[in-house]
């Protein structure tokens, strides 16, 4: 199974999307890469020879930040945004969407499965 960048990539999928499941890599970036190196992107990743992936792992780690790297950066982002009490460090803290989406109706996946909270229902104002 060839490695770039310390993960491994599917060798039955066309180089182009292979290079797509290192973490930092998108399609725009292995397009890139693959252009630089002159490789064919519709070739498997079974089919690259040793000099080829040796040669894409070297302009990954020459321009690209990748993988644990990058994790790294943005855990370290996120935690100064918390530290500097922004808003959104507060609203990373809270566990709520920080780019201005409304909460009122969706926003599930960041604030979690739904608690119910007792409310007045049954109660009727006079």
């Amino acid at each position: 199974m060839p490695r770039i960048a310390g993960v491994d990539i599917p060798e039955k999928k066309k180089v182009y999307f292979a290079l797509q499941y290192v973490h930092g890599i998108g399609p725009k970036i292995a397009s890139k890469i693959l252009e630089e190196a002159k490789i064919d992107p519709d070739r498997r990743a079974s089919e690259i020879d040793e000099t080829a992936l040796a040669k894409i792992n070297e302009i990954i780690d020459a321009n690209y930040i990748v993988e644990g790297t990058l994790r790294r950066a943005i855990q370290q982002n996120v935690q100064r945004l918390k530290d500097t009490k922004s808003y959104r460090g507060e609203r990373h803290r809270k566990g709520l969407p920080t780019r201005g989406q409304r909460t009122r109706s969706n926003a599930r996946t960041r604030k979690g499965k739904k608690k119910t909270v007792a409310g007045k229902k049954g109660v009727k104002a006079k």
